[in-house]
Parts: C-alpha cells; sequence; structure tokens
C-alpha cells in the first residue's frame, strides 16, 4: 500500500504528517516554511509511494470559511495541476490546534515546547490525517 499524507497548511509555516505504509498510524513528519512546501512534497512523493493527500480546510466553529481558506483553495488548485496523478482532498481542520496543545499538555511537554509554533503544525496535521484515517474506517 501507499502512504497518505496530510498538510496543515499555513500562511507561513506549514506542518506535515504521514501514515505507515499500511495506512495505520498517523506520524508527524516535518514542518516547512510554506515558501518552500511544494518543493518537499515533490522530493518526499519522488521517495516514498503517497496514494493521496489530504488538507486541512480552516473554517470557524460556526461553519464559515476562515481568513486562510482563500490561501488552501489556491494551493489545492496549484496541485491538482502539477500533481494530478496524487489526488488531494480536504479535511475539516476546526478545533485541531486546541487539540495539538491539548495533546502537548498530556503528554507533558513543558511551557517552552508547548509554544514552539512548528511543532503545534505538525502535530495538527497529525491530528487531521488521524481524523481522516478514522472517518475511512467507520465508512467501511
Amino acid at each position: 500500500m501507499a502512504r497518505i499524507l496530510s498538510i496543515d497548511y499555513g500562511k507561513r509555516r506549514t506542518g506535515i504528517a504521514v501514515t505507515d505504509p499500511l495506512q495505520i498510524i498517523a506520524n508527524g513528519l516535518a514542518t516547512v516554511s510554506t515558501s518552500e512546501l511544494f518543493d518537499f512534497l515533490k522530493r518526499y512523493i519522488a521517495s516514498e509511494n503517497v496514494e493521496r493527500v489530504i488538507i486541512g480546510r480552516p473554517m470557524q466553529p460556526n461553519g464559515m470559511p476562515s481568513e486562510n481558506l482563500q490561501r488552501v483553495e489556491q494551493f489545492v488548485a496549484w496541485w491538482k495541476k502539477a500533481e494530478p496523478d496524487v489526488p488531494i482532498e480536504y479535511v475539516d481542520e476546526r478545533y485541531t490546534s486546541v487539540l495539538a496543545h491539548q495533546a502537548m499538555l498530556a503528554g507533558g511537554l513543558r511551557k517552552k515546547a508547548r509554544q514552539d509554533k512548528a511543532l503545534v503544525d505538525e502535530i495538527s496535521a497529525t491530528i487531521i490525517l488521524q481524523s481522516y484515517l478514522e472517518s475511512r474506517r467507520h465508512a467501511l
């Protein structure tokens, strides 16, 4: 089987997570500068078999689009043209940052580590991917 990759797209930084080859569990992969995201993904996909990309759809708690949605949609349109063989899908990313902070607290990370925005982005991407995997299992 191929891996599934997820993206927590941000204006400056983007968190990335990936499944194991059997698509059982999501693991954080990296946080990269958003300006370097496409090159990072191209290199990763060249070295690993990736079935699809999951990207967080940024929405406000009331269901309205967040300010980042337009940037995410531009990236998705660009991806579909540049990498048509690797489909990309949206997943609701509401509350992933809150869940990431809760996971960091539960994991016993010190305050300084919890303030690391890059780590929060990577954990958020992992939560997005795990959510996708769980929803897919429940659909079976």
